[in-house]
């Protein structure tokens, strides 16, 4: 039997097995990992496998795992919802599925871990969000499916609730790609240059100053010519004021919050 490849010697490629860069890695202990809870764990690495967090993924600056809810269905054919109680449209994921399968994943928590809900009706991810959780040692996400999951699963695990924005979609899976894309990157490493982080939008409280590259003129229109000044000082100003006015214009909400002694 040959033994199995190294998790670092696999590559990141264009691939008909998305799934292949999750398969038997060991648990690290000074690796963040993101633990799924999911119906389609053949969703996944999905976009996570290609681009910056596929290639953190391949070198072992991260872990993914998922869990599948079906394996814990009830009799023969994997249940794994029934009708609300009380009456009403859809299906409710049953606690004593998804229970175990949280159980599961976090039998390999360790450290500050928490467990999060993709739920239209969760507090908005942000930007702080998705530094904290870099800083924890992992977490695990449950993606639900049909009209939500028994209220006393969140409960009793004390799972927070998080949004991508007020919508509805038909699954967590997405959400929770988007909330690990956002999270991945901040950690050690992952990115080439570490300032990349601190200018972007919403780190500062701001949106984003415009970016230019050459060509200097491009179909009628010039760089601004202080970016092309050399004087680092004026850059500086020019940019913190082009941020200003893109949130006080685009997101009144983020510039009160800014503006707020």
């Amino acid at each position: 039997m040959k033994p199995p490849r190294s998790h670092g010697r696999q590559s990141v490629r264009a691939t008909l097995k998305p799934r292949e860069l999750m398969q038997e890695a060991p648990d690290y202990a000074d690796v963040w990992q993101a633990r799924i809870i999911t119906l389609f764990p053949e969703l996944f690495p999905g976009v996570l496998g290609a681009s910056l967090t596929g290639k953190a993924l391949n070198d072992g600056l991260w872990q993914l795992h998922t869990h599948d809810l079906r394996t814990h269905g009830i009799g023969k054919h994997r249940n794994v919802d029934d009708t609300p109680a009380g009456g009403g449209a859809g299906m409710v994921l049953r606690a004593d599925v998804v229970g175990p399968a949280i159980e599961e994943a976090q039998s390999h928590a360790r450290g500050r871990w928490p467990i999060l809900y993709m739920s239209p009706r969760g507090r908005p991810f942000t930007q702080s969000m998705a530094r904290d959780l870099a800083s924890c040692a992992g977490v695990t996400m449950l993606c639900g499916r049909f009209e939500g999951v028994d209220e006393r699963v969140l409960e009793h695990y004390n799972v927070t609730e998080v949004s991508l924005g007020d919508f509805v979609m038909t699954g967590g899976e997405l959400a929770a790609q988007a909330m690990i894309d956002a999270t991945v990157r901040l950690l050690p490493g992952v990115l080439g240059n570490a300032e990349s982080t601190v200018e972007e939008s919403h780190s500062s409280g701001l949106l984003e100053h415009p970016q230019y590259t050459r060509p200097a003129t491009w179909e009628g229109h010039d760089i601004p010519p202080v970016l092309m000044s050399g004087n680092h000082g004026e850059i500086a100003k020019w940019r913190q004021a082009q941020s200003q006015e893109l949130t006080q214009t685009r997101r009144p909400d983020l510039w009160a919050r800014y503006k707020k002694p």
